[in-house]
């Protein structure tokens, strides 16, 4: 009699560092594309006693803020887009109160609030972190990022400042064990509760694994595969930092104006087809 398939994936854990040095960091986990948290990378940030939901409130709760629902990643008119605006101190209290799972992300708090940058010291440990573009993330509790890499190709540094969130992270090479669809930065597979029947090469993934806490500091090296459980309302803020090798710059730049082109002109083409498509082409990636 076969045994049964295991629905598992192989997690190592993050390390966790304290003290890290420049010359240590650069060594031992940027050029070994290695993620890692840093437990007091930002001990020393205004924005990490400052930034919370009563300080956004009155300082900045009419801001119109785009949110974002689970069907993000879904073919059809709404495809890579947000669900509505509403007023940001509105969607505080919504996901503190746990009455929606709304999502937001890629908010860039320095050209919504560029006062705010004060709050931030860019970290010490290598060079290139972009003083314009600071990203904050917020979900309620079960709010889930689903499974994607960064398509500019940056190194993150994501930092929590509440909420504890659970990270399932997967090297750049792990694309084709997890069915990675043509022309974007997504896949569709649940690296949380993997189906290995349907996706059988799911077995060979190798990930890691990190529950991130507030005042820890995750690093997510370049093409990173990221997938987010929010089991607690979570503010973040991640800080990016182009990658040092060049080719890997024009990469980025070519995903963002080529494929990501691409991909939502023929979705607005034909929706349903173009997702079958990029399916059928993710399984023989992956079988081949």
């Amino acid at each position: 009699m076969n045994e049964p398939v295991q629905n598992k994936i192989s997690y190592e854990d993050v390390e966790r560092v304290e003290g890290l040095s420049r010359e240590d960091f650069q060594q031992t986990f940027l050029k070994q594309n290695r993620p890692v948290v840093f437990k007091d990378l930002a001990k020393n940030w205004p924005a990490l006693h400052k930034w919370n939901r009563d300080y956004f409130t009155q300082h900045y709760g009419d801001n119109e803020v785009k949110v974002y629902d689970s069907n993000f990643g879904t073919p059809g008119k709404k495809y890579m887009s947000n669900l509505e605006t509403m007023r940001f101190a509105d969607y505080l209290q919504a996901i503190e109160s746990g009455e929606t799972t709304l999502r937001m992300f890629l908010y860039n708090i320095i050209k919504a609030c560029p006062e705010l940058k004060h709050d931030v010291e860019l970290p010490a440990v290598m060079d290139g972190f972009s003083k314009n573009f600071m990203f904050m993330f917020f979900g309620a509790a079960g709010s889930v990022t689903q499974l994607h890499y960064d398509i500019d190709l940056s190194h993150v540094f994501h930092t929590a400042f509440s909420g504890k969130k659970r990270f399932y992270l997967f090297a750049p090479d792990q694309g084709a064990n997890l069915y990675r669809h043509p022309f974007t930065i997504r896949s569709y597979v649940d690296p949380v509760t993997p189906d290995i029947v349907k996706f059988p090469k799911l077995s060979n993934a190798q990930g890691h694994y990190v529950e991130l806490l507030p005042g820890e500091t995750l690093f997510i090296p370049a093409g990173f595969w990221h997938h987010v459980v929010y089991d607690e309302a979570s503010y973040a803020l991640s800080l990016r930092c182009v990658h040092q090798n060049w080719s890997k710059r024009i990469e980025g730049i070519a995903n963002i104006l080529f494929m990501q082109m691409v991909d939502r002109f023929v979705n607005k083409l034909n929706p349903e087809g173009w997702h079958h498509w990029k399916t059928q082409k993710a399984r023989q990636l992956a079988e081949s």
